[in-house]
């Protein structure tokens, strides 16, 4: 009861800066994210079928999957992209644009986009749980649970969203892994496109979830004074989340490279 009762204290204190009006913004993103989701899905399924042939041929676990993989492909591009705008074109994050701490700068659009990016990881770890393992193992529940973890504390808070774009903007590399898994379901991975995808897939992963993590780390600790003033639980948070995050993306890229050298290995003996 005790513990409850401190969860609910903590929670009351992440979201003591929020107005009815915010709060129904951040409740309408989570559930413009969700119908995202499920629309994406369908369409995916439509058009799949109306311009690839072998869509047909699929069995049902395989349809379901690229279908998944089809919102899951719509949602990183549409986050990949806002992440960029909002940290690099916009003047939202400027050190010398504002007085206010980079730690504690929000916006209307950032907010919108952790909210629709809570409702995707939402409905995509309810599909991989529901029908576990077929859309991923444990290594994506994790992933999802601790993405939304961190997203719904910046939300909620208005803190360290500069973070967060950083984390969200490295979904840039899924559309490169889908279209990976999209080839290979379809036959093509002695194709042309399939290899120049994992050059694709490689270079942007050592970008967006190798370098870039390695900035954030960097602009963390450059800005340590200022995240030292992030409330408790976001603090703590901010010190453990991103590294098991980093981890995960460095396993994942040494996979991927051994994947991509034994993909140049075939074509070449294919010549």
């Amino acid at each position: 009861m005790a513990g409850f009762q401190f969860l609910k204290v903590g929670l009351i204190d992440i979201a003591g800066h929020a107005t009815p009006t915010k709060e129904l913004h951040w409740l309408l993103s989570v559930f413009v994210g969700i119908i995202m989701c499920k629309i994406v899905y369908d369409l995916t399924g439509v058009v799949s079928s109306m311009f690839f042939s072998g869509y047909a041929k699929l069995n049902k676990k395989e349809k379901l999957e690229w279908n998944n993989r089809g919102f899951s492909t719509f949602h990183a591009i549409v986050v990949a992209v806002a992440s960029l705008y909002l940290l690099i074109a916009s003047d939202l994050f400027d050190g010398g644009s504002k007085d206010e701490l980079i730690i504690n700068r929000t916006s209307t659009l950032s907010d919108t986009i952790l909210g629709i990016s809570i409702g995707y990881f939402l409905s995509d770890l309810a599909m991989i749980i529901y029908h576990f393992p077929v859309l991923g193992g444990m290594e994506y529940v994790l992933h999802h649970g601790l993405s939304m973890f961190s997203i719904i504390q910046s939300l909620l808070s208005g803190q360290s969203q500069i973070y967060i774009l950083m984390v969200l903007f490295s979904e840039s590399t899924t559309p490169f892994v889908n279209l990976r898994w999209y080839l290979d379901t379809a036959g093509q991975k002695k194709s042309k496109l399939y290899v120049w995808n994992g050059l694709a897939l490689f270079l942007g992963w050592l970008v967006a979830r190798i370098l870039l993590f390695i900035y954030f780390f960097y602009h963390m600790f450059t800005h340590f004074d200022q995240v030292k003033k992030v409330y408790p639980l976001g603090f703590y948070s901010l010190l453990t989340v991103p590294p098991v995050l980093a981890l995960m993306n460095i396993f994942w890229f040494w996979k991927i490279a051994r994947g991509f050298v034994k993909t140049l290995t075939k074509a070449r003996h294919s010549k």
